[in-house]
């Protein structure tokens, strides 16, 4: 019986142990003064009301430093710089996420166009689209705004 609580309390600890290694999708919320208060003008305008930098002008447009890219707002990794590739759109562009369910893909219909949003799982921020016309493995490209990163090198 002993050996079995011992085993039990060593499964226990290792449960904990890889729990805590993954990153927590509990929401972040805020109030808008909140958000305001946290991030600049810019920022706010494109992670909380869904706004674009223009093409080119981004930080990360044609970074290639290896490292993972951090929702601006919330700091949940939601990009690897391993997925990020030249689309040639003048916005930072990935094939996939760090995990599928850090991102969630909502749809777009603003401006007379179709389109899926992407916001982050955590605080529901704007970072982005997703379009159909990446590379392999995926065959995605998610088209995510610098104002919408941060990020932290390897």
């Amino acid at each position: 019986m002993k050996k079995v609580l011992t085993l039990l309390g060593l499964a226990l600890a290792v449960l904990i142990a890889c729990k805590s290694q993954e990153e927590s999708l509990e929401k972040v919320v805020k109030t808008e003064a909140q958000w305001k208060e946290q991030l600049s003008a810019d920022e706010y305008a494109v992670l909380r009301q869904k706004g674009t930098e223009r093409a080119y002008t981004g930080e990360f447009h044609d970074s290639k430093k290896p490292g993972t890219y951090l929702c601006k707002a919330c700091q949940l990794p939601v990009f690897d710089a391993e997925t990020k590739f030249d689309s040639g759109t003048g916005w930072p562009s990935f094939y996939q996420p760090v995990k599928d369910k850090y991102v969630i893909s909502l749809p777009d219909t603003t401006y007379g166009m179709t389109r899926t949003e992407i916001v982050c799982a955590r605080c529901d921020s704007h970072l982005g689209h997703v379009f159909n016309d990446g590379p392999e493995p995926t065959g995605l490209r998610y088209c995510i705004n610098s104002l919408s990163l941060d990020f932290k090198a390897d």
